[in-house]
């Protein structure tokens, strides 16, 4: 869980907060996505550490209470879908040419 939260971009003072005291952070800035390939924002999320429901062995990065990797793929989509809604603007607003 330590390595996965470097790979975010968490400094080691938040690493540690998170999963030796248990605290729940309260962040704004960016965090990266492996699978993705790219950095996404956060603006006052709350990051914190909880049991797997499935497995109590295994620890889980939440984001709102959202685990990390639903939060990633929602953000996804989320761009996906903004710059699909730009590009069809721009191949509208390009009108008739003689």
């Amino acid at each position: 869980m330590e390595k996965f939260c470097t790979m975010l971009g968490l400094t080691k003072e938040m690493t540690e907060s998170l999963i030796v005291k248990k605290d729940v952070l309260k962040c704004s800035g960016k965090i990266y996505s492996e699978q993705h390939r790219r950095n996404f924002d956060i603006k006052d999320d709350i990051l914190m550490i909880e049991n797997d429901p499935d497995d109590e062995n295994r620890l889980n990065l939440t984001i709102n209470r959202k685990p990390i990797a639903d939060w990633f793929r929602e953000q996804w989509h989320r761009l996906r879908y903004e710059t699909r809604l730009s590009q069809q603007e721009e191949k509208k607003s390009r009108g008739l040419k003689m």
